[in-house]
């Protein structure tokens, strides 16, 4: 139901939205930083486009053409046409939730399409790669503790597909790890997560190595100077370890994670239990690592297949 606040500026409306993401949503810090920063960019660009600064009512009176007007600035300053598909979502996402709110009117996005967006697939790592990376964390001369730690996060990744963020929100009360392991992801929805055998002991091992208390309420992986490990130093340490293996600049974090994903389909996995192992809110989310798997089987083919060689 609507409510006073229509002449409000919008930012005052941008301010609401971005509270509600945050209570009744749950939405990571990221992701309210992405949204706020693409809504504001929009709010600045009306009032150098029309200009006067938007109220909360000012927001149903832009005509689609204001907002492709944007679009085609943003598109002038670089954006992909991913970029310009995420900064659609957001705005759709204030809109509705300024439309509940206030009734402002957003009908006019309703004849703004959306760019097409070129399909991307996930890009795994191989098995052997995987196991490279891992093994390469003895390799470089570094304390026990912290090859032990590097070995952990890597393993966390790959042996149990979780995200950086998700392996990095471990606490000193997870520890030792049991056969599962529950996990709190996007939306802070939990899932639970078998443990293989592998990342136990490697866990376990990091724990004994560690030089400091890791307490229940505190960080299960800490960096040198007993801080909690970052999410830029996991992703420094791949880069290192890709760069001593010579692997491509795809072998990334996030890229163990697409790998747990597509071994285990390879192996037989079905997409609803990837889904779920993954955290995917969506089976949608989930299905790309089947046309990952196919690509690679048609790679093989091809390159195997004597009717598939050129003559």
């Amino acid at each position: 139901m609507a409510d006073d606040g229509l002449g409000a500026p919008a930012d005052f409306a941008l301010s609401a939205w971005l509270d509600h993401l945050a209570g009744e949503k749950r939405y990571s810090t990221n992701t309210l930083e992405s949204y706020g920063r693409d809504v504001e960019g929009f709010l600045d660009f009306q009032f150098s486009h029309c200009g006067t600064r938007l109220t909360v009512s000012g927001l149903g009176q832009l005509k689609a053409a204001d907002i492709r007007a944007w679009l085609a600035d943003r598109r002038r300053d670089g954006a992909s046409a991913r970029s310009l598909a995420r900064y659609l979502s957001a705005l759709r996402s204030f809109y509705a939730y300024a439309d509940r709110r206030w009734g402002v009117d957003g009908s006019a996005l309703g004849l703004v399409e959306t760019p097409k967006v070129p399909r991307s697939l996930p890009r795994p790592v191989s098995a052997d790669a995987a196991r490279q990376l891992i093994a390469e964390t003895e390799a470089r001369g570094k304390p026990a503790w912290i090859a032990a730690r590097d070995a952990a996060v890597l393993l966390l990744l790959y042996g149990c597909g979780l995200r950086i963020s998700e392996a990095l929100s471990l606490e000193g009360r997870d520890l030792p790890l049991g056969d599962m392991l529950r996990v709190t992801g996007k939306g802070q929805k939990t899932r639970l997560v078998p443990v293989l055998p592998a990342v136990r002991e490697a866990m376990t091992r990091y724990a004994a190595l560690c030089p400091f208390d890791l307490a229940p309420d505190g960080p299960a992986f800490r960096a040198v100077r007993g801080s909690a490990l970052g999410s830029r130093a996991v992703q420094a340490l791949a880069a290192e370890l890709r760069g001593r293996l010579g692997l491509s600049a795809s072998t990334t974090p996030h890229a163990l994670r697409h790998s747990f994903a597509t071994h285990l389909l390879a192996g037989g996995g079905d997409l609803r239990t990837i889904q779920e192992l993954l955290g995917h809110a969506s089976l949608s989310s989930t299905q790309i690592y089947a046309a990952v798997e196919g690509d690679q089987l048609a790679a093989v083919h091809a390159a195997a297949h004597p009717r598939a060689r050129r003559r």
